[in-house]
């Protein structure tokens, strides 16, 4: 596999259970970590609770399991003491829109140097399929047997308004491309987020009928389109659809970048 170097042979196999797309996410990253070259020891991965979040326990490289929703932060601080390195958050809907909500605004409003993977599964699924603020109006989960009657959060509506310097949304259906957004991710100069549509076909893929993994990810295949073939849409075919690609790229100043010019004013 490629970029298996950076993965710890001795915590595998994961605890992902059977057709979760955890697993394509994590060969995506290792994949793009690969192609840019980057030294495992310039590696360090930070995640917070949930099945996304044990994927720093499998790296073979420096790696944090913090706390729920506090893995932005923590991320930060090690940013911030050691910016010569590629600090590389992975975290889940719930890790990251929900408890740690108020961290993702904060970090994409500073445009903190950091990259974030959002596994985005639509569920809670490591603590028994609670709807999260990824879960689409209507669907079901352990805490909404009936179909959840809130609306879910557009994460890349979001994070643009917060101020994120690089977002990209793809899906794991859609392997190049992912990697690809990965690559630019962690290749730049501020905060980059790639959020990833995942499955978790024990929780959500049961509760909403469907009925296998691959099913699932049919359905990606049939229901995100790129933003170029959007273009070509009607509006109210558009509304129908996930949109993937990249959606903001463009270049200011981190935030690491302003504390260094601001300790080199202090210090002349």
């Amino acid at each position: 596999m490629q970029g298996e170097q950076y993965l710890n042979p001795k915590r595998i196999p994961t605890i992902w259970c059977p057709g979760c797309g955890n697993g394509i996410v994590v060969h995506a990253m290792m994949t793009a970590l690969d192609k840019l070259s980057v030294p495992s020891e310039d590696v360090i991965f930070v995640s917070g609770i949930g099945c996304s979040s044990r994927t720093a326990t499998y790296a073979a490289c420096d790696n944090i399991h913090t706390l729920h929703g506090r893995a932005l932060p923590v991320a930060t601080a090690i940013k911030l003491v050691r910016p010569d390195k590629k600090v590389i958050v992975m975290s889940g809907d719930g890790d990251s829109l929900a408890i740690g909500g108020n961290h993702l605004i904060h970090a994409a409003r500073r445009n903190i140097d950091l990259t974030l993977i959002i596994f985005n599964n639509s569920i809670y699924g490591m603590t028994g399929g609670q709807v999260s603020p990824l879960t689409p109006s209507g669907k079901r989960g352990t805490t909404a047997p009936y179909g959840s009657i809130e609306e879910q959060f557009d994460t890349v509506k979001l994070l643009e308004g917060a101020g994120a310097s690089y977002i990209a949304r793809s899906g794991v259906s859609f392997f190049q491309p992912t990697v690809k957004y990965m690559k630019n991710a962690v290749s730049h100069n501020g905060f980059a987020v790639v959020e990833v549509i995942t499955q978790c076909p024990i929780y959500y893929g049961r509760m909403n009928k469907h009925k296998s993994p691959a099913e699932m990810m049919q359905w990606q295949k049939e229901n995100m389109v790129s933003l170029e073939k959007a273009e070509k849409m009607t509006e109210e075919e558009r509304s129908s659809k996930i949109l993937m690609g990249e959606f903001v790229c463009k270049e200011k100043p981190s935030y690491i970048e302003k504390r260094a010019s601001m300790f080199k004013e202090l210090c002349k």
